[in-house]
């Protein structure tokens, strides 16, 4: 569904936030005091101003107070601001804020102030580096709750020919701790597959799974039994 989406504070975290909206068909008003930043999103927003957030007055005359969702994502070099920006937002009636925090104490001030949801980007980038870059075949993970998240990745080399429960990943309560939510083949996707889906060559599995069981998924692959004759013919187009 459209939205109208104001972003105010176009580093990296906001710029990029404002260009995804906006590409996914949001109305979007992007905010920020540096007239470089502004020029460079122009055709990335639907609009992109150069003011001052922390003006009330501003803000009316932008018509923000109509908007269905803003984003503070000012820089850590901006914590008084942010937080004065999320006051005025609050008090104009924004249906739903979202807060970038540099640490936890922005965090749990914005909570307090009544900032619907507050995100540590830096953190999350840190925790899906983690996993991204050290966990083989790993493409993408999304944190849910401590030591546990969804992951999208390359399954290993000896699972291919195998069915999802020759593998040990069929069902919501495997052996391993590993449960398969999906499964992505070219472009078509299964949702919870069935537990007799061989697994091929180009797959991408979703899964869930605790850290720990995530980062044993390649010695699981090695213990398993080589697949069929029959399976590996198939898979080899023979």
């Amino acid at each position: 569904m459209k939205k109208q989406v104001c972003v105010i504070g176009l580093g990296r975290f906001g710029s990029t936030l404002a260009q995804e909206l906006f590409q996914s068909g949001h109305d979007v008003l992007a905010i920020d005091l540096d007239e470089a930043k502004v020029q460079e999103q122009l055709d990335r927003s639907t609009y992109a101003v150069r003011a001052d957030a922390t003006n009330e007055s501003i803000l009316k005359e932008l018509g923000v107070a109509d908007y269905d969702v803003c984003v503070v994502s000012l820089g850590s070099e901006n914590i008084q601001s942010s937080i004065l920006v999320s006051v005025l937002l609050k008090s104009m009636g924004i249906p739903f804020i979202i807060a970038r925090a540099a640490n936890e104490l922005h965090g749990s001030t914005l909570e307090r102030i009544g900032v619907d949801r507050v995100v540590y980007p830096e953190a999350e980038s840190a925790r899906r580096t983690a996993h991204v870059g050290f966990d083989t075949g790993v493409i993408d993970y999304m944190p849910i709750v401590p030591d546990f998240g969804i992951s999208k990745l390359r399954p290993p080399e000896e699972m291919l020919g195998h069915t999802l429960e020759e593998a040990g990943l069929a069902g919501t309560a495997d052996r391993h701790g590993i449960s398969v939510l999906a499964i992505r083949r070219g472009r078509t996707s299964f949702l919870h597959p069935a537990k007799d889906e061989e697994i091929k060559a180009g797959d991408v599995l979703i899964v869930a799974a605790t850290n720990e069981n995530l980062g044993k998924i390649s010695e699981i692959a090695k213990h398993l039994e080589p697949a069929s004759n029959e399976r590996h013919s198939h898979r080899n187009g023979a």
